[in-house]
């Protein structure tokens, strides 16, 4: 059986870092193998990571959709692109969705897709899906048939109005999700009961508070992956102890 778990927030909130932290954090825990999937568009997981993408699986629905070779069908070319995209790791592999880069109708690969990737996530106990930023995943039903759906807000107002507006519209679209979470990311520690009074006001039961961190900041700059922060790190080790909050304690079954 496997555990889903999946990312949303606005965009600039850190969601992708926090994304492989998760991945990391369920490692180091021994729930593995774990599947990453980049589902945002503008894919960057990969850099989180520390891992190269040299096929997505956007660019496999342009060569469907181009034609593919004479004697193979359809289904056979995108099971095999799905195989070709992944990317292995120690205790994880990743698969980038990227986006389509030309106009026209994607619907015929789309469900091949769609179909081999819930044949793929079968393969693992953990998956964790980056979704791309906002509401428009949910409202495709991209984001559906989730154990765990995690929504990740910065430390403003706005941003948590956007938050309450995601858990609002998953209720709405009467998502399959077992369980929905709610993480501020990038507080500052003068401002965590303040940010908690305001989650409340949007109906957020907000699970904890993930403090800014300069070290973060200067991953980002160097392009270093930080996935590969130090244990001591203030805000990696906040979010591993939401994470124990959270997630369940042994694999799937």
């Amino acid at each position: 059986m496997t555990y889903s778990i999946a990312l949303a927030g606005k965009g600039g909130t850190g969601k992708t870092t926090i994304a492989g932290w998760l991945v990391r954090y369920l490692i180091e825990h021994g729930m593995r193998p774990v599947l990453a999937v980049d589902a945002d568009a503008n894919a960057n997981l990969n850099e989180v990571l520390g891992l190269e993408v040299e096929e997505t699986l956007g660019q496999a629905r342009e060569e469907m959709k181009k034609g593919v070779a004479t004697g193979m069908t359809k289904d056979v070319f995108m099971e095999m692109k799905l195989e070709q995209s992944l990317v292995e790791a120690e205790g994880l592999d990743l698969v980038v969705m990227g986006r389509p880069e030309g106009a026209g109708c994607y619907c015929a690969a789309n469900t091949l897709l769609t179909q081999y990737l819930d044949r793929l996530v079968k393969n693992y106990p953990y998956v964790v899906i980056d979704n791309e930023a906002g509401m428009e995943h949910l409202s495709r039903l991209t984001t559906n048939n989730v154990d765990l759906l995690i929504i990740i807000s910065d430390a403003s107002r706005r941003g948590i109005l956007s938050a309450g507006r995601i858990q609002e519209l998953t209720r709405d679209l009467r998502l399959n999700i077992e369980e929905r979470r709610f993480i501020i990311n990038m507080g500052k520690e003068n401002q965590f009961e303040k940010l908690y009074k305001i989650a409340e006001e949007y109906g957020l039961e907000l699970t904890g508070v993930i403090p800014e961190d300069e070290e973060i900041t200067d991953f980002d700059l160097q392009g270093r992956p930080t996935i590969q922060l130090a244990d001591t790190n203030p805000a990696l080790k906040k979010a591993f102890e939401i994470f124990d909050k959270i997630l369940p304690k042994g694999m799937p079954g």
